[in-house]
């Protein structure tokens, strides 16, 4: 069971801001060059806000210049989902948590190489912690 079937609305009404979760859980996003995490270049592990899910290693992080958090690379492909949205008139990519359902931003293919790929990232979807030691 997915935690997503398994955490109703109340849950995560309880569990996040009003802020993440209008972005997490209804899919909205955060105003460009606001979140906590658009200018952040520090080593660790991007993980879903709501789920802990490991997302994003800060290596894949660069500066796209269009103030959210961008990502050339998830840290796995099973982590995450993706998904056509058509809404405010546009073509675009969603992309949200696997685990949780959790709504993380858009992808988008003008990054650099070698994937080609932006996953442009709200910052309330997501929470950098440092890397597990090996």
């Amino acid at each position: 069971m997915s935690d997503q079937e398994k955490f109703g609305d109340e849950y995560w009404r309880r569990t996040l801001t009003p802020e993440q979760y209008r972005i997490c859980r209804q899919k909205g996003t955060e105003a460009p060059f606001t979140g906590e995490y658009w200018q952040v270049f520090a080593d660790g592990i991007y993980r879903c806000r709501c789920c802990g899910e490991p997302l994003f290693d800060a290596d894949t992080k660069f500066d796209a210049g269009c103030g959210w958090p961008s990502f050339s690379a998830p840290i796995a492909e099973e982590n995450i989902q993706e998904e056509f949205d058509s809404s405010y008139g546009m073509r675009r990519t969603e992309v949200l948590c696997k685990k949780c359902g959790g709504h993380l931003g858009h992808v988008f293919p003008d990054g650099p190489a070698p994937t080609g790929l932006r996953y442009c990232i709200n910052s309330a979807s997501v929470v950098l912690k440092d890397k597990p030691a090996s």
